[in-house]
C-alpha cells in the first residue's frame, strides 16, 4: 500500500497544532504540564532510602531468595541501621 506525498505532507503539519491543544487543555484543567511543572525536588533523606533499598535488593537477588523470605529479608536490611 502506497500513501500519498500530500497526505503525509498534511498530517505531519497538524501535528505540532494538535500537540499545541493538547498542552492548552491540560495546563487549562491544572493536568500533568501544571503538575510536571511544579514537582517537588526528592530530599536527601528518600535518596539515602532508594539507595540503601536498592543495595537490600541486590544482596537478597544474590543469595537468590524469592517470595516471603525475600520481602522479609528486605524488610529487616532496610529498618537495619
Amino acid at each position: 500500500m502506497r500513501v500519498s506525498p500530500v497526505a503525509t505532507a498534511l498530517c505531519l503539519s497538524l501535528l505540532p497544532a494538535a500537540a499545541g491543544i493538547a498542552a492548552d487543555s491540560a495546563a487549562a484543567r491544572g493536568g500533568p504540564v501544571v503538575a510536571a511543572a511544579q514537582a517537588a525536588p526528592i530530599p536527601a533523606d528518600a535518596a539515602a532510602k532508594h539507595a540503601k533499598r536498592t543495595a537490600c535488593l541486590k544482596d537478597a537477588k544474590s543469595k537468590k531468595l524469592v517470595g516471603a523470605d525475600k520481602t522479609a529479608f528486605i524488610k529487616r536490611c532496610v529498618e537495619a541501621p
